[in-house]
């Protein structure tokens, strides 16, 4: 199935663009083409490119240059092409490590990943880096602690409990919150702020987002209502924007920069994870010349807890990002089972505290062993990658769509009744009956599945009574002729 054909099925409009790098359109270029064309030249949900074996890298940097110039915040996602000779070609697809060093936010092996990939980016809020992890690389140690020489026991007794309670967080929020707090008692200023780097989202641009802030400045405490609010919740994007020069400049020559900007002292410290800028540490004080600077002490400790603060960063999100892999299927890119449990258990509790309903869709493919004997295991896995987009395309974004295992899938409904469930598993149905299935070998594949409905707390009380209760009733469709849809039996009351 073709990169477009894929996108279209799945419901998400696509603007096709051929880019050679003979022939690169300017940002101003082609939103002239593309209104010329009719397009929507409104922000895009991301960029995708199709890279093919033996990809020439000059091209591919072009590209990325093209794609940062006319869609600055868009992010990047690479879809390698699948091979058609049967291995006998010498040429070589980049590797995952490689496209992402280039600057590609997401890989897809097959265009039938795409749809599970982009929904995640768009869940994700566009931010999060989506990677699978190296063992080697899984958790960066820094380097030895290095103290200024003179340093007060209460100093030290300090800094030691930050990089102690730094090893207590889970997530990046709760690291820089951490940070800040325990900075605040060692270093005065009036507002401390960490920032993250665009780099540390997966992209290349200058730009800082405000993770973290501690205290606020005179002309900052002016903000409006709504915005010293946020402030006080500790919603740090209430001062995007407001990144002094010294911040910036850290962050592109690696070094800690000191300086007086606009009657005020500030100092900001690169945030170093291995080789990465993953962000700043940015001090401010009032008072211009009146004010004392930061001293050259304070810059030795601000340097070397640095090192521990940018490392509970780093740690914090590959930590996430093993716990979304561990709840992620690797082939459709679906959630598994493991999410599956998680997602039913509380979202039964929320049901029974707010007196609502939920729905389970369990489905199961008819005959699909044929497809495996007949075509073998590769087509068999290309069909599992095709069925997520049919099911994603036919659910409301706030349904959650799992692979139960092998050709079996769950679809959880949140505030939806029996009638409302077989509607949607009626669609599903149809839409899987009606698709030709590509294997992605250009196969006309026709399928179909049997579906089993239940919901809570109509057929059970439990999420293992709901998820058993679909079951059952899907075996129930398949010894009724199966492409059908049958519902949980109630359960006698006592």
């Amino acid at each position: 199935m073709a990169l477009a054909d894929v996108l279209h099925v799945a419901g998400v409009a696509a603007l096709i663009e051929g880019i050679r790098e003979e022939e690169m359109l300017a940002p101003a270029a082609f939103e002239q083409s593309a209104e010329a064309a009719g397009a929507d030249i409104s922000p895009p949900l991301a960029v995708l490119y199709e890279v093919i074996a033996g990809a020439d890298m000059r091209e591919l940097y072009s590209v990325i240059e093209h794609a940062v110039a006319v869609w600055p915040n868009a992010p990047l996602v690479a879809c390698r092409r699948p091979s058609n000779d049967n291995g006998a070609s010498t040429l070589r697809t980049p590797d995952t490590a490689t496209l992402k060093r280039l600057g590609f936010r997401a890989i897809a092996d097959e265009p039938a990943q795409l749809p599970a990939l982009l929904r995640e980016l768009e869940d994700r809020g566009m931010t999060g880096e989506l990677r699978p992890l190296d063992v080697m690389e899984s958790i960066w140690l820094p380097p030895p602690l290095l103290l200024p020489e003179k340093i007060s026991a209460s100093d030290l007794r300090a800094a030691f409990e930050l990089v102690a309670s730094l090893h207590l967080t889970s997530d990046q929020v709760s690291a820089a919150n951490t940070a800040l707090a325990g900075l605040a008692p060692l270093i005065e200023a009036d507002r401390w702020t960490i920032y993250l780097t665009s780099e540390a989202s997966g992209g290349e641009a200058a730009t800082l987002e405000p993770l973290a802030v501690r205290g606020l400045t005179t002309n900052e405490r002016s903000i409006s209502d709504a915005g010293w609010q946020r402030a006080l919740l500790g919603n740090a994007l209430s001062l995007s924007g407001s990144e002094s020069k010294a911040a910036l400049s850290a962050v592109s020559t690696m070094e800690t920069i000191r300086k007086t900007e606009g009657g005020r002292r500030v100092v900001a410290v690169p945030l170093m994870n291995g080789e990465r800028v993953m962000g700043v540490l940015e001090g401010v004080r009032e008072g211009g010349a009146g004010r004392r600077s930061f001293t050259k002490t304070s810059l030795r400790l601000l340097t070397a807890l640095a090192l521990p603060i940018a490392a509970a960063l780093g740690n914090s999100l590959r930590i996430a990002e093993a716990e979304r892999l561990s709840q992620t299927d690797d082939l459709t890119k679906l959630h598994n089972a493991r999410f599956l449990r998680q997602f039913l258990l509380s979202e039964v509790r929320r049901a029974r505290r707010y007196n609502s309903s939920i729905a389970a869709l369990f489905f199961d493919l008819d005959d699909f062993k044929r497809v495996n004997d007949v075509h073998g295991h590769l087509v068999g896995s290309h069909v599992l990658m095709e069925m997520a987009t049919i099911i994603l395309s036919s659910v409301r974004d706030t349904d959650m769509v799992a692979r139960y295992g092998g050709d079996e899938f769950v679809v959880i409904l949140p505030e939806s009744n029996l009638e409302q469930a077989a509607f949607v598993a009626e669609r599903v149905r149809r839409k899987i009956e009606r698709n030709t299935f590509t294997g992605g070998r250009s196969l006309l594949l026709q399928l179909t599945a049997s579906f089993g409905v239940a919901t809570f707390p109509a057929h059970a009380q439990s999420p293992q009574q709901l998820v058993a209760g679909a079951d059952a009733a899907m075996y129930e469709a398949k010894a009724a002729g199966k492409n059908c849809i049958r519902f949980a039996a109630e359960p006698l009351s006592i």
